[in-house]
């Protein structure tokens, strides 16, 4: 596979070395083959993450390892990293306590529902934005929702988010449901994401600034979180982590998986907005429940 020029780092010769040519190194490669067990998997593991670097520019300047460790963790958790799929992604951030660029494993909301699908313990696992009109009624004590869905795609498409439903049903009959406004997210990514802003900081104009499109391309940069980028993914994965948090059954692998993408919650940035930030500044400090997490073997 061919490898753009742009992956390039210099080594402490100062001799340029690919992303390709890190990978290729003997000592790298004895490595891969120690953790991934067999050629097949290694090259496997090899085309995949080599893919994920060249779509990604800003990946490309991460330090190679970093993407290596990323990259095996979605691996050990058999989650394909290709963007068109959203299970799993190898996202880049500036770590400036340390000044370098390194990559860290972002779990997608498709991937929460993958795992838990696989663990078995699950019989349905449904996540959802509500368009205006479709909610007719809500009863969260009861936990009794009713919609009316708008049928035509494209009108569909283009309706206003007014929320985000999301529920489950394990194997033995257990169901949760849940339900969230769009203001009650808005809120929620403003409490918790240092990243976002909904009503203005003095690094962000107000959120509804940026949906209008009235961020002047120069200060774009300062809004690649991916609450600006991809708001109802990002909704849509808080749902799954609320829910299976506080009342799912989790597989070894979803509690794996569920502890990664914790550690490293964060939002992808060009450069640290402080230049005293480390990078726990773009963390995603997602609200955390005293409940009890029961681990399942899978």
């Amino acid at each position: 596979m061919a490898v753009s020029n742009k992956l390039v780092q210099r080594d402490g010769t100062g001799e340029p070395k690919t992303f390709s040519k890190y990978l290729s190194q003997e000592k790298v490669q004895q490595s891969l083959l120690s953790t991934l067990g067999n050629q097949k998997s290694m090259e496997k593991f090899t085309s995949s993450v080599l893919s994920a670097v060249s779509a990604n520019k800003d990946l490309q300047q991460c330090d190679f390892g970093s993407v290596v460790s990323a990259g095996l963790l979605a691996n050990a958790l058999e989650l394909s990293l290709s963007p068109s799929l959203g299970f799993a992604y190898l996202v880049p951030f500036k770590d400036n306590k340390n000044n370098r660029t390194v990559a860290t494993f972002i779990l997608g909301y498709r991937g929460y529902i993958q795992l838990a699908i696989r663990s078995g313990y699950y019989k349905k696992l449904i996540v959802i934005d509500i368009k205006e009109g479709e909610l007719v009624k809500a009863d969260s004590i009861n936990e009794e929702y009713v919609f009316s869905p708008i049928e035509d795609f494209n009108e569909r498409e283009n309706a206003k988010t007014v929320g985000y439903y999301a529920m489950f049903e394990h194997t033995n009959g257990f169901v949760k449901k849940m339900y969230w406004s769009k203001e009650k997210m808005l809120s929620h990514a403003d409490r918790y994401s240092k990243a976002f802003s909904l009503n203005g900081d003095k690094y962000h104009k107000p959120y509804q600034d940026y949906v209008e499109g009235k961020i002047p391309s120069t200060e774009l940069w300062k809004y690649s979180s991916h609450w600006y980028v991809d708001f109802d993914e990002m909704a849509k994965k808080t749902m799954i982590r609320q829910l299976l948090s506080k009342w799912g059954v989790m597989s070894i692998d979803m509690q794996r998986a569920y502890d990664s993408d914790t550690d490293s919650m964060m939002e992808t940035e060009s450069e640290n907005l402080e230049d005293d930030d480390d990078f726990d500044t773009f963390f995603d400090n997602e609200e955390q429940d005293d409940t009890d997490k029961e681990v399942v073997q899978s």
